[in-house]
């Protein structure tokens, strides 16, 4: 193709995923008022439980006229990035493809196979700590203060949680990927796997509530199985690596 069809191509790409996106964006727009109680739950717990403080006042706020529908904007926004993905990725996909060998289309498979799921149970894990910390961060409210938890602050916090958590369980995809590549080794991951454990219980202590105890060990020992299969994964194709380069070239001298 040529470089004006290339472009013609992408255009009508784009035009596609844009309009998937649209349509995810109305569709989460009539559902943003149950997103928003949803999101809210934790704000009411710590309200019940300031209950009986006088002084205490717990609620979201907004400090703007057009802060409610801004959040409802930005909800529909992010929740339609999430239903339309599979229109976009596939365009993506279908652009990108043409110019990939057999090789990479078959690794470009199972990267997304692996990613995406983790991505998304991730973001499961994300929903179900936020409200522990958000709990804890009350819970240093002195008598007398009240909690007024800004719309937009907070529709930050509770989507960037997501992001992260959900980041968090495609880094060992990543990491098997860079292996792939041959950029890091699979002794390489291994070797860092007392920091990686460190960085894994401090996480899942500050996400989950002191006194949860199995929560906390069920986050950190899914986190670190994630990061000893990826090493062990690296391992293998490390080892696969060696045996087609001694049969390709013969032992090392």
């Amino acid at each position: 193709m040529s470089l004006g069809s290339h472009l013609k191509e992408l255009r009508r790409r784009l035009i596609i995923g844009a309009i998937a996106l649209v349509v995810g964006m109305v569709i989460s727009f009539i559902f943003t008022e149950s997103i928003i109680q949803a999101m809210s739950e934790p704000i009411r717990i710590v309200a019940d439980r300031r209950g009986d403080d006088p002084d205490a006042i717990v609620q979201l706020m907004y400090s703007t006229v057009t802060g409610p529908f801004d959040m409802r904007l930005r909800i529909a926004f992010a929740v339609g990035i999430i239903l339309s993905a599979p229109v976009w990725l596939w365009q993506l996909w279908a652009f990108l493809m043409p110019g990939l060998t057999r090789k990479e289309i078959r690794y470009t498979v199972g990267f997304m196979a692996a990613a995406i799921p983790l991505f998304f149970a991730g973001c499961f894990v994300g929903w179900w700590v936020m409200p522990h910390i958000v709990e804890i961060m009350a819970s240093f409210s002195p008598t007398g203060s009240a909690n007024l938890y800004e719309g937009k602050y907070y529709y930050d916090f509770v989507f960037k949680l997501l992001v992260v958590v959900g980041i968090s369980f495609v880094v060992p995809v990543f990491l098997v990927a860079l292996n792939l590549a041959g950029i890091v080794s699979g002794k390489a991951i291994l070797k860092g796997w007392r920091v990686a454990i460190l960085i894994t219980v401090v996480f899942a202590g500050i996400a989950t509530p002191a006194a949860d105890i199995v929560s906390m060990l069920l986050l950190a020992a899914i986190l670190i199985v994630l990061y000893f299969s990826a090493a062990g994964l690296s391992l293998l194709v490390d080892r696969r690596r060696r045996k087609r380069d001694r049969s390709t070239f013969g032992p090392p001298a």
